[in-house]
């Protein structure tokens, strides 16, 4: 029984630490695929209010906002600072593969998804105002998270609603 309690003492760590990580780290890499072979960028982020998606605002512009409507499948990677001692193989890190979608106007989530955003980045206002921006729903299909050297465990896009949902 001992063992039973630790394992969910520890999991129950683990979920708190990646919502810290996806709380406290407001960018990530965005990985998409550009004429079928891969492409990384960098994306400022938010959650989604029901913890369902992560949002992005992307101008159309974009190579990676042109690569997300020619293929939706992508991969997001959040990780810690890197510094104060530890080793960049320890840095805690979170690799989200799911799907893009752009929210049309007329979207019913959209004003939530938009609040959500702008709390996060107050600075992004004035973008929603220009034609060639749009917001992004990326959601999780699965979420691999590196606690640490030698501790990865896997999410499932149920799991990892709640987690972000709570």
């Amino acid at each position: 029984m001992a063992r039973i309690a630790s394992e969910r003492a520890l999991t129950e760590a683990t979920a708190a630490q990646l919502k810290q990580l996806l709380r406290e780290r407001s960018v990530a890499a965005l990985g998409t695929l550009h004429a079928g072979a891969p492409y990384v960028s960098m994306v400022p982020y938010a959650i989604a209010p029901d913890g369902s998606a992560l949002l992005i605002h992307v101008s159309r512009l974009a190579s990676h906002t042109k690569d997300m409507r020619a293929d939706a499948r992508v991969s997001l990677l959040v990780m810690q600072e890197e510094g104060g001692g530890t080793s960049a193989l320890a840095l805690p890190r979170a690799s989200i593969q799911g799907m893009a979608q752009e929210l049309a106007s007329d979207a019913p989530d959209l004003p939530g998804f938009r609040a959500a955003y702008l709390e996060r980045f107050p600075e992004a206002s004035q973008l929603f105002g220009f034609a060639d921006f749009s917001l992004f729903k990326i959601q999780p299909e699965s979420v691999r998270f590196v606690a640490g050297f030698g501790r990865a465990h896997t999410f499932s896009r149920g799991s990892f609603k709640r987690l972000l949902a709570g």
